[in-house]
Parts: structure tokens; C-alpha cells; sequence
């Protein structure tokens, strides 16, 4: 740690940095530009699904293989591995000319999104040393809040601006030319780093995880447009077996004293599986709501993309103000304030049915209460969250169970994707209209926000930690 400069040290992650608000800002743009995808490649509604939850899934697929092979080939090679990728993926996503040229595109994004996204975090670790490590986490933080305030912004000006004629072709575009920079700030500033005893790759626990998980979110997105035929079913009945084979196989590994993919021992705890329980319903609640949310005012309401940027904007600031308080209040009452935090986006949530759903036109204003609300508890979850299940974890398993919260947490939006997205699209179909259908799928919503909050009811005490922020919010 010591073989770095200052200067070469801030340099380096200034790098890093841009490369993650490119990645987060990417996750947040994409909901308002929807609806004018659909327009122009005429996509189908399992389309819009996957543009969503097929990046947030290959993401997930991809987070703990990803710092593995950071750890094993060198961080530097692996996030710009990762970053040209992206950058080319990019590329091809704002020239797609079909809804599913553009899902294959999303696909693979999401992957490079997973080789890049952990070697910053770990770039981090190598290059500071653990008492200075606070003062970069609280800068990635603020990338973090960042990115979720300009995504939705920038995307509804790129989209309603119709810059240069591309429309929601820009979304994608925009990263080209950040991508390079990145590109060459990373290999002319970024040291390369490697892990002093890297853990083994779990290529087939990788495989049966991921497959578990696509089996049960794919017939979940394609089932009712096809009118749930027998394969779906089947599909459904294989996801249990995958996952199962998961376990059994983790623990062959386990046994043969092998790196595991998860630390399914720390799963009989119950705080731990309480906080998975709260981070996977929580990320499904706020992701389905923001997707559903950002159709229905534009395609049923008429707003532009620019104003269904502006109905989010309460929703991030409203997240930052809180995320800066429940960082102060973690080590005395982070138990509470996850809780806490799931109820306030329930009751956001079910806010926004009345206004969105009511029988009236929802304007931007109507809309700021229920935003605010729901945001607000976003911040009160996110920031405590890692904190409070790691104080059940022993330091040993404080890495992967990190990793794994941060897996969860991709799952669980994929998941929120298939779920609620699929009530929604099912109510359309019935001959609802798209405010009936939004308040349908908000219910949802708001059913998994008190699931949260009732798990948050079982997660252990908080303790003082110095933790990462999470790479993959």
C-alpha cells in the first residue's frame, strides 16, 4: 500500500469512480426511456421486462466470479476487460434495431457490468489501508446518490430532447465516449493489483445458481404472453431442483475444503437470512415500482420523458437526505431504521396508487409526496443494511457475505422486474387501463415493502463498521 502515491492513489480512483457512475447512472436511465423504446423497435411488453431485469441479471450472474477473476488475473486487466465491453455493448444497444437485438445487447452488458463493477471496491482495499479507507467509501457514496439523481434527469432530456435525432439511442450512446476515457484513465492511472491469496473460481455453482434464478424469473416474464403454456410450468418446477443442486453441491466444496460460491453456513443465522430476506423483497418492491411507475405516466398519462424524469427526482433526493442520516444513526439504531425505512416505501407505494390510480389525471406535483416518501425509505434501508447483517457475521465471512447481500440485492430487482412487471402487463391485457393496472402492481409493491419490514423485525443489532458502500446499488 505503501508503493502508491497520493496523487497516484487519487488519480486512480477518480478513474474508478467514473467507470461506477457510468454503471449506476446506466441502471437508472433506462426506466423513462421505455416507452419510446417500445415505440420505435415496437417491442413487446416481455421485452421492456428484459431490457430491465436481463442486465440486473447477468450483474448478479457475474458480481462474485468477477472479483475472483480480478483477484486471480489483476484488477487492472479485468475492469478494463470489463469496461471495453461495456463500452462496446453500449454502442450496440444505441444502433439495436429490434426489441430482441436490444435485449441480447442488455444481456451482455450486465455481464461486463459484473467484471468491472467489483475491481473498484477492490482496487480500493489494495491501494488504502483500513483507517483510511472511510473518506473514499464516503466519495463512492456520493457517486452513488449522483448517479441515481442524473440517470433519471439525464435520460428524460436525452429522450425528450431527442439530441441529434437518436431519441432513447443516446441513453446508450452517452457511455461511448466516458467508456473510452475510462479506458485510458485506467490503464495509464490505475495500478494493477492482485489478491495475495486469490480465492478458486465455482464455474458450475455459478451455472446452477444463475439457472435456478432463470428458471423461475423467465416463464415469470414470457409465461403470459404466451398464454403460460406446459413449459413454463416445467420451468417452474426446475428452478427448485437447480437450486437445490446449488446447495448440494456448495457443500461438496465445502466439505473438500474448497472456496464457495456462497457461505451457506451463515444462512442458519437468522439475522443473516433475515437481511437477505429484507435486501431481495426490498430491491424487488423499489425496482418493479420505478418500472411500472415510469410506463404508466408516459404511456397512459401522456407525460414526456422528460417529466417522468422529474416525478423520480423527489424519490433520489429524498433518498440522499435520508442515507446521510441513517449513516450517522447505524451503530445506535439500524435495526430500526431498516425497518423503518421498508415501511416508508409501502406506504409510498400505496400513496402513489391513490394519486396515480384515484380516478384523476397525476401531475409532477401530485407525485412528489409519494416520491419522497418512498425514496426516503430507500436511503433508511441501503445505507444500514450491510452494517447491521454483518454484525451477525463472523470477520472471516465478512467478504462474502457482503458479496452475497450484493447478489441478493440484483436478484431481488430482477425478481421485482418479473413480478410485478408481469401483474401490470396482465391487468393491461384484461382491458384495464393503465392507471387500474399500475394500481394493481403498486399493491404488490407495497405487499413486499411490509415483507421487508416484517424481516427487518429478526436482523440482529447493529455494531460501528467501516464497510464499503454497495458496488451494485
Amino acid at each position: 500500500m505503501g508503493s502508491f502515491s497520493e496523487r497516484g492513489r487519487t488519480a486512480a480512483v477518480v478513474v474508478l469512480l467514473l467507470a461506477s457512475f457510468m454503471d449506476l447512472m446506466d441502471n437508472t436511465i433506462v426506466n423513462v426511456a421505455l416507452p419510446s423504446m417500445e415505440r420505435s423497435l415496437h417491442t413487446t411488453a416481455a421485452q421492456l421486462e428484459w431490457v430491465v431485469s436481463g442486465y440486473v441479471l447477468t450483474f448478479a450472474a457475474m458480481l462474485i466470479a468477477g472479483g475472483r477473476l480480478g483477484d486471480m488475473f489483476g484488477r487492472r486487466t479485468v475492469f478494463m476487460v470489463g469496461a471495453a465491453g461495456f463500452t462496446l455493448a453500449s454502442l450496440w444497444a444505441g444502433l439495436s434495431s429490434s426489441g430482441t437485438e436490444l435485449v441480447v445487447v442488455r444481456l451482455a452488458q450486465g455481464l461486463f457490468a459484473g467484471a468491472m463493477v467489483p475491481q473498484v471496491l477492490g482496487t480500493v482495499q489494495a491501494l488504502y489501508p483500513p483507517e483510511e479507507r472511510a473518506g473514499v467509501y464516503g466519495i463512492a457514496g456520493a457517486v452513488t446518490g449522483l448517479a441515481a439523481v442524473a440517470g433519471p434527469l439525464l435520460g428524460g432530456a436525452f429522450v425528450s430532447g431527442d439530441v441529434f435525432g437518436l431519441g432513447w439511442r443516446t441513453i446508450f450512446l452517452v457511455n461511448v465516449p466516458v467508456g473510452v476515457l475510462v479506458l485510458i484513465g485506467a490503464f495509464t492511472l490505475v495500478p494493477q493489483t492482485k489478491a495475495d491469496h486469490p480465492l478458486s473460481l465455482d464455474v458450475l455453482g455459478t451455472v446452477l445458481a444463475a439457472g435456478g434464478v432463470v428458471a423461475l424469473v423467465y416463464p415469470l416474464i414470457e409465461g403470459r404472453q404466451a398464454g403460460w403454456p406446459w413449459w413454463t410450468v416445467g420451468l417452474f418446477a426446475l428452478a427448485p431442483v437447480l437450486l437445490a443442486a446449488f446447495v448440494l453441491h456448495e457443500r461438496g466444496r465445502a466439505r473438500g475444503g474448497r472456496a464457495l460460491l456462497l457461505p451457506l453456513r451463515l444462512f442458519g443465522d437468522r439475522g443473516f437470512s433475515a437481511g437477505l430476506t429484507v435486501q431481495l423483497s426490498f430491491q424487488a418492491s423499489v425496482i418493479g415500482f420505478l418500472f411500472v411507475l415510469s410506463i404508466t405516466v408516459q404511456s397512459g398519462f401522456g407525460f414526456s420523458a422528460w417529466q417522468a424524469g422529474l416525478v423520480v427526482l423527489p424519490f433520489s433526493i429524498a433518498a440522499a437526505i435520508t442515507s446521510g442520516a441513517a449513516a450517522a444513526l447505524v451503530a445506535k439504531a439500524g435495526r430500526t431504521l431498516v425497518g423503518i425505512g421498508a415501511l416508508l416505501q409501502s406506504i409510498g407505494a400505496a400513496w402513489s396508487i391513490e394519486v396515480v390510480a384515484g380516478g384523476s389525471h397525476p401531475s409532477v406535483a401530485g407525485l412528489i409526496g409519494p416520491m419522497a416518501v418512498a425514496g426516503a425509505g430507500l436511503g433508511l434501508v441501503l445505507v444500514p443494511l450491510t452494517d447491521v447483517v454483518l454484525a451477525a457475521v463472523p470477520t472471516d465471512d465478512a467478504g462474502s457475505a457482503s458479496g452475497t447481500l450484493s447478489t441478493f440485492q440484483q436478484v431481488g430487482g430482477a425478481l421485482g422486474i418479473a413480478i410485478v412487471g408481469t401483474a401490470f402487463f396482465d391487468s393491461v391485457s384484461s382491458s384495464r387501463d393503465l392507471g387500474d393496472a399500475f394500481g394493481v402492481a403498486a399493491w404488490i409493491v407495497v405487499a413486499l415493502g411490509l415483507l421487508a419490514t416484517l424481516a427487518g423485525l429478526l436482523l440482529p443489532h447493529a455494531r460501528p463498521t467501516v464497510t464499503a458502500p454497495n458496488a451494485a446499488d
